[in-house]
């Protein structure tokens, strides 16, 4: 299973806001190039969105389905790859201090995808997961203003 994790400097419901807007999804999400809502509205149980994904001179058109949808949680999407295939992806926010955890696991259920999963699939899918994660919090927490640390500060030290 392609599971990884990574803590966002903000809380759930700010993370839950960069995942329920769907301009943004094409901005942390590796790979597509034009995402258009489709049915329903983001992310409520059943709501759906498109997704284009270019491949050099191919576009692959795939949808998305909110499976399971608690806000400021959990997001659970099935990713339709057309004959690819299906995959699951959770997406949970765990409260850490003042921040999230966000766990992200992803992996093949039907199609190619899932006839074909073995570790070197998970390792592939591990390096794009790692890549849509460090984006996920570079949104999240791009209008940070880092704190210099005390000593920067000219505070005594202990």
């Amino acid at each position: 299973m392609a599971v990884r994790h990574r803590l966002v400097r903000k809380s759930p419901e700010e993370v839950w806001e960069v995942l329920s807007d769907v301009a943004r999804y094409g901005d942390w999400v590796a790979g597509t190039s034009r995402v258009e809502p489709s049915e329903g509205q983001w992310p409520q149980l059943g709501a759906t969105l498109r997704y284009h994904i270019d491949i050099g001179p191919l576009t692959l058109n795939n949808r998305t389905v909110v499976r399971r949808s608690e806000p400021a949680s959990v997001l659970e999407l099935e990713a339709d790859s057309g004959h690819l295939g299906t995959a699951r992806i959770a997406i949970e926010l765990r409260p850490w201090g003042e921040h999230t955890l966000v766990i992200f696991d992803e992996h093949p259920l039907r199609g190619v995808g899932g006839a074909l999963h073995n570790g070197l699939l998970d390792a592939v899918l591990q390096v794009r997961n790692r890549v849509m994660l460090a984006r996920l919090a570079r949104l999240c927490e791009e209008n940070d203003v880092p704190t210099p640390p005390a000593a920067q500060l000219g505070a005594p030290r202990d």
